[in-house]
């Protein structure tokens, strides 16, 4: 059994975001913050399905894949920035924080991609509603979380912050899985939410500052089952980046 989440209403997300710290957005209304048809999103899911294998995972497992980007986004101007590694403290990943990730980049036909630029763009958009800033600094990440060896952890590290402003998670397919269920807690306090995004390009945007998140680990039902993800980060002040910045 899966619990479906209650929906925000575009019309009602920054209040919302504003005042519980979190949001759930179906997907015809990410289509319209980006400002394009909802197939044109539908559109961008090939792009998952040559993600290389994250060589990070310190349990040992082989079920993530997965690709990195990162922006700067001023107002309505995008700009892409070179390519650098994915790095967070020990304070906020327990597991894999402390080290420089070099992932293998997003693919130039996604980067290059209207759609996903709009996408970004609509959303720093909204984000600014809630928390006007100069600049935010974007990580974007892709994710494949297989069941090959008979589970998949899509957050290895726990229920966990991120160290960022905003987090938006955007599940973008389900195929002969069950589990999966997103989890999300106040970070001060007890109260939390369970819930399962189903629908492609259904969105979880949460105040990092204030929200715990977790993904619970997702079994086959079928032969090759996955589940696919984008998560974005927004940061106002800057990346973060290692004490000991190398570059590749």
């Amino acid at each position: 059994m899966t619990l479906s989440p209650t929906l925000t209403p575009i019309s009602a997300l920054t209040q919302t975001l504003s005042t519980h710290d979190f949001a759930i957005v179906s997907p015809e209304d990410v289509a319209q913050i980006a400002g394009v048809p909802l197939q044109q999103m539908l559109g961008l899911n090939q792009f998952w399905d040559d993600l290389p294998r994250d060589p990070y995972l310190k349990d040992g497992g082989r079920y993530r894949f997965r690709r990195h980007a990162s922006y700067e986004i001023k107002g309505n101007e995008l700009t892409m920035v070179p390519h650098r590694a994915h790095w967070q403290s020990v304070d906020y990943n327990a597991l894999h924080g402390g080290i420089e990730r070099w992932f293998e980049p997003s693919q130039t036909e996604l980067t290059g991609n209207s759609a996903w630029q709009s996408l970004l763009v609509g959303l720093a958009r909204v984000l600014n509603s809630v928390k006007p800033v100069n600049t935010w600094f974007v990580e974007a990440h892709q994710f494949r979380i297989d069941t090959t060896d008979g589970i998949g952890r899509p957050t290895p590290e726990g229920a966990h912050r991120d160290g960022v402003d905003f987090v938006a998670v955007f599940l973008l397919n389900r195929v002969s899985v069950k589990g999966g269920e997103t989890r999300i807690f106040e970070s001060g306090g007890s109260a939390g939410l369970r819930f399962t995004l189903t629908e492609p390009w259904s969105l979880l945007l949460l105040n990092d500052a204030k929200m715990i998140h977790e993904s619970t680990p997702i079994q086959p039902i079928g032969p090759h089952g996955y589940r696919d993800t984008l998560v974005l980060t927004f940061r106002s002040n800057s990346f973060q980046d290692s004490p000991n910045l190398s570059q590749q």
